[in-house]
């Protein structure tokens, strides 16, 4: 099986077993994302996409370090202000989220992909209100957009380094979520 891993950032990908198989570092955020792995996969044919990174969790039901693999996936920001309220546009053949199958043992998880991680307490709420998501990721969603327009088939596990609040980096434990990650991808792609 031929197999792309695609992380934000190098810092994230620990495992010399996990360099062993093709590495993207795309960059940070959606667009750096789609347009790196676009390139990849014009380039060569894969049997599956990994994508692998830290998440922030909106959920008190995932502790910090666990690892998630994200089923169903939503670009959050794509849409319109309506005064006080935020709407989807409707009739234009846009597509904001994506369902995939699961494809491990982990904990199935919904999540939304943004260009500004949340860290108010008045915008964490509206958005727990209008999509209820478990986790947010910068990137995620551009992966299954990518994956889906080629034909490729994709799992996203991400690790949690972080509750979504108010921004308070002291709470954070990102060395436990890049071990975590790592540990866990490194687990699938020997059992492919």
């Amino acid at each position: 099986m031929k197999v792309l891993i695609i992380a934000a950032t190098d810092f994230e990908v620990t495992s010399e077993k996990i360099r062993e198989f093709t590495l993207i570092i795309s960059g940070v955020g959606m667009v750096n994302t789609a347009i790196n792995l676009t390139k990849e996969l014009l380039k060569n044919d894969y049997d599956l996409v990994v994508n692998m990174g830290v998440a922030g969790s909106f959920s008190e039901d995932i502790s910090l370090g666990e690892v998630v693999e994200v089923i169903d996936e939503r670009f959050s920001e794509i849409g319109f202000e309506d005064g006080n309220r935020f709407k989807e546009f409707t009739g234009l053949n846009i597509c904001n989220s994506y369902k995939v199958e699961g494809k491990t043992n982990l904990k199935k998880v919904k999540s939304i992909t943004v260009n500004t991680v949340h860290g108010n307490e008045n915008s964490i709420q509206e958005i727990v209100k209008r999509l209820n998501p478990d986790v947010e990721s910068m990137e995620g969603a551009a992966v299954f957009q990518v994956c889906e327009n080629f034909g490729v088939p994709c799992v996203q596990i991400r690790s949690i380094s972080n509750k979504v609040e108010k921004r308070n980096k002291a709470d954070w434990n990102i060395p436990l979520a890049i071990k975590n990650l790592n540990t866990t991808v490194e687990k699938i792609i020997t059992e492919l």
